[in-house]
């Protein structure tokens, strides 16, 4: 396993940057940045050995600080979607950032893929790397009450895997949920999209939504639905019944706290696949319907509408207010913690 650290810009308050490459025996390599802890490129083998990233991302800083697609970062201090930007804690209503109409998506206007997240040398033993981040998300910030700190940490093992682990405590009862917002495109940096991918996912069932993506509060079936991919499906074959594309949190069948199996992905072309275990409740399928081609992905590619999937372990959206919904309550002398694994092979 090797490890190491390099420069990767400055703020604009002239903050420095740094970006820190985990690669395995193997030949697998993650590169992630402290700005917005993020995921910044993973290169993984195809089926006749060749190496290439299958991450959408940016060659430089910039478009990382600039742009709100939330590429490669963990989003926080809560993932998905809040209704109208408020909910009620211990009968007291705290009223959020709202930044998607009346509600907040990923934790307000600066969420934790706006910050700087500290962090020390990326470390190498014998079978993985890591790099571990922490945050201090202050009390108020975006709404949100507590003194907030957080730990991410990135492990690649010679075991294939990408193992991205949170922790976080509180000084007052709040709200937390984390994920990373990862858009894999298994294809490289050559595939168009991800319409042929085959996906199957861990789950019978979804959290219903209104028309503007919001849980209704029903946990409704799959079953004959395009949502439907409890056996492997190209992604694309029933996506014209859904208008833009795919944006759902699915149920995980098994114990909610424990690691289980939640999704596989295959690209056919490159042989290449990525099998997805966590211990959160659920996962989001979001098909990068709202990228557009304005930003300008690596290697100066337009980063279009279905170029990457992101499959965003999680707690279900808007959980603060629905009751019925598992706790997203984090409370002081808790520990806030949760595993996802990525784990690559080829077929």
């Amino acid at each position: 396993m090797n490890a190491h650290t390099d420069p990767f810009g400055r703020t604009p308050d002239g903050q420095e940057v740094h970006m820190y490459t985990l690669a395995s025996s193997k030949g697998l390599r993650a590169r992630i940045t402290n700005f917005g802890a993020t995921l910044v490129s993973m290169e993984a083998p195809d089926r006749h050995g060749n190496l290439r990233d299958i991450t959408l991302g940016f060659d430089s800083l910039d478009p990382y600080i600039k742009a709100n697609a939330y590429i490669g970062a963990t989003v926080g201090r809560y993932a998905n979607r809040i209704a109208n930007a408020r909910f009620v804690l211990d009968g007291v209503e705290y009223k959020l950032t709202a930044n998607e109409g009346p509600n907040q998506l990923h934790g307000g206007n600066a969420g934790f893929d706006k910050k700087l997240w500290s962090t020390q040398e990326a470390v190498a033993a014998e079978n993985e790397a890591w790099v571990k981040m922490t945050y201090l998300s202050q009390d108020g910030e975006e709404g949100y009450p507590g003194n907030l700190r957080c730990t991410v940490s990135y492990t690649l093992t010679n075991d294939d895997e990408l193992r991205i682990s949170y922790e976080a405590q509180t000084d007052r009862k709040t709200v937390v949920n984390l994920t990373n917002h990862s858009y894999w495109n298994l294809g490289g940096p050559d595939s168009a999209n991800i319409l042929r991918h085959e996906l199957m996912v861990n789950a019978g069932k979804f959290t219903a939504i209104d028309k503007n993506l919001i849980p209704t509060g029903m946990i409704a079936s799959v079953l004959d639905m395009p949502l439907d991919f409890t056996r492997s499906r190209p992604i694309g074959e029933r996506m014209h019944h859904l208008g833009r594309g795919y944006d759902h949190n699915y149920v995980l069948r098994g114990d909610a706290r424990a690691m289980k199996f939640c999704a596989k992905v295959r690209e056919p072309d490159s042989g290449r696949v990525m099998e997805i275990y966590s211990t959160e409740p659920g996962i989001q399928l979001y098909t990068s319907n709202y990228l557009d081609g304005l930003l300008i992905g690596k290697g100066g590619k337009p980063l279009n509408k279905y170029a990457g999937l992101c499959l965003e372990t999680q707690h279900f959206p808007d959980s603060p207010n629905k009751p019925s919904f598992p706790s997203t309550v984090l409370s002081p002398g808790e520990k806030f913690a949760s595993t996802t694994v990525h784990k690559f092979s080829t077929e």
